[in-house]
Parts: C-alpha cells; structure tokens; sequence
C-alpha cells in the first residue's frame, strides 16, 4: 500500500512538470530563433532580477503564514504556518486549478493541532479573503493599466478571447464574493436555507450532502468572523494582499532584470489577467497552460520574442512552481507519517 501510495505521488508529481516541459520544448521548436537566444546575457541586472523574484516569492510565502497565524490567533506557530502553506500549494500545485487544493488546507492545519471545525471555518475565511482580493484588484488596475495593453496586443484572436474568458471569471469571482459575504457575514442562516432547498432539486441532488456540510459551514463561521473587529480584517486582509502581490512581482522582477524596457505597470496589470485566467485551467497547477499564456500574452513587449519569452516562463515557473513540488514532495511522507509535531 505504502508502496503503491508513493508511485501514485510520484506521477502526480511528474505529470505537470512533464506538461510544462512539454509545451516549453514546442514553443521552442516551433519559433526558435538561435541569435534571439544568445541574446539573452546573464547580465550583473538580470542576475538582480532573479534574486529579487526569489525575494518575492518568500514574501508571498510570508503572507500566507502571517494570515495562517491571524486567522488561527496564534495558534500555528510560524514554523507550523509555513509547513500548512507548502503543503496547500503542493497540493494546488498537483491539482488541476479548477478543482484546487486549498481545501485541503483545512486538513493540514488539523493535522497541526487545529480541530476540524475550526480548520474549515479558517478554510472558507481564506478562500473568501482571496476572491475578496481579485474582486477589488481588478477595478484598480483597470484604472491604472489601459484596456489597450491588457487586451488590444496584435496576437491573433487571443486578445479578444482572453476579454472574454477574463471577464466571465472574474463574474463568476464576484459572484463568489457576494455569495459568501452574504452566507458568512450578513444572513448565514438564510443563505444556507437556500443553498439546501437549491440543492434538493433532482439535478442538483447529487451533491446535496456536499451542499449542507458548506451551508453548515458557512454558520459556524459567521459566528467565528462575527467576533473579530475592523483591524482584524485590515491585518487577514493585508496579508493576503502581500501574498498576492509578491506574488505577482515575481514577473515584474524578472522583466527588470532581462526586459528593463518593459512597462512595469502594463506587465503587473498582465499578471492579474494570468491569474484569472489560470483559475479555470484543467491542468494540475495550470502546467502547460501558463508556459503557453505567458510566452503568448508577453510576446508582444519582449524584444526577442517568442524564444526569449520562453526562457523567462521558465524561470517564472521554476521560481513560482516548480518549487513547492520539490518542497511538498519532502514534507508529505514525513506530514502522514508522524501527524502533529
């Protein structure tokens, strides 16, 4: 059984980096440009630029573990804060984005001393400070970035289809949002009324008892969320902002470092739409997709183009992915084996 448990993990692990690898070697071969390749130097600058992109990702890391240690007021101590956020974003990183695996966060902070309810009250708390983020951030840098330079780049008809799809999750985030500000903060009881009855439909009855454990959920955690004061959620709020955004930077350095030309606010205001786009990816961790989205969507401000483009997916991927499969790889046998510690 151990046996077989650890083959399973294994391909897990192998399939989206195999995906990536995959795509990477395609768009290469199918755009090589050998003099845009030797291009790209190692230059004192672009070396800055992917130590301040390793920098980032820590502070991204950073801000999941200070909003774990909010959220549980203390309770996961900072080592134990880290462990649950590498754990979350293995699991995210090994699942297909569309499905996720921040819901099994609530397990990770179980098994580090947190009781079951708590956890997944702490659960929905993060998932709704998240979509919380994307809901607000978006109004933001459509102010500050032109539509133009998010969506009117010469690509074929990717810009078009990329509005769309942007605009349809971002619909469905909002949607969320709304749904679980009403569920957890505003009328719990009568939002989960109406998730039950919703679900006792004949097609949607399959999930029903999925439903009422969330309509449930959504109870106990409006009487956790309705103790905590402004400055509570100023703090939830921030760190999820400072994990989002360092998140986000982790491009912009690298364009720093081998793209100094690039317009830093045009290539934020990208990274937004990546995201948004990744959430409805099928593959585990958005692997293939993302190589693809980012060399295709950034083509058009990097002088080299497409081959250069590659290469900086890469690191991005290495930097911001690739990782926590390592990471999560190590921590996983030892997290079952020995549980709290």
């Amino acid at each position: 059984m151990a046996m077989t448990s650890r083959i399973s993990m294994s391909l897990r692990v192998a399939l989206p980096v195999l995906c990536g690898l995959v795509v990477a070697v395609l768009l290469i071969w199918k755009d090589f440009d050998p003099e845009a390749l030797v291009s790209i130097r190692f230059t004192s600058a672009a070396m800055a630029g992917i130590a301040f992109a390793w920098l980032f990702m820590f502070g991204r890391d950073l801000g999941y573990a200070w909003r774990f240690r909010l959220l549980t007021d203390g309770d996961l101590s900072w080592r134990k804060a880290a462990r649950v956020t590498m754990l979350t974003e293995f699991t995210s990183a090994i699942t297909p984005t569309t499905v996720g695996g921040s819901a099994l966060s609530a397990v990770f902070m179980h098994r580090n001393g947190i009781s079951p309810g708590r956890a997944t009250t702490l659960m929905i708390t993060t998932f709704f400070l998240d979509e919380l983020f994307f809901t607000i951030a978006t109004p933001l840098v459509l102010a500050i970035v032109p539509s133009a330079d998010l969506f009117g780049f010469s690509a074929g008809h990717l810009d078009s289809g990329l509005r769309i799809i942007f605009w349809c999750v971002y619909g469905g985030v909002v949607s969320v949002t709304v749904l679980l500000f009403c569920g957890v903060i505003l009328w719990p009881a009568r939002v989960s009324g109406i998730v039950r009855r919703l679900f006792q439909w004949r097609l949607l009855r399959k999930w029903q008892v999925s439903a009422g454990n969330l309509a449930d959920d959504m109870i106990i955690t409006s009487r956790r969320l309705r103790l905590c004061g402004p400055a509570w959620w100023a703090k939830a709020f921030g760190a999820t902002a400072l994990s989002w955004c360092s998140r986000f930077l982790v491009v912009n350095a690298l364009f720093w470092g081998f793209v100094p030309d690039a317009d830093q606010l045009v290539v934020l205001g990208r990274q937004l739409v990546v995201w948004m786009i990744l959430m409805i990816s099928p593959t585990p961790g958005g692997s293939g997709v993302s190589e693809w989205l980012f060399t295709t969507y950034y083509g058009d401000i990097i002088a080299g183009g497409t081959a250069v483009a590659v290469v900086l997916a890469l690191f991005w991927r290495i930097i911001s992915y690739y990782i926590y499969l390592i990471i999560g790889a190590f921590l996983l046998p030892s997290f079952f084996n020995t549980g709290h510690k």
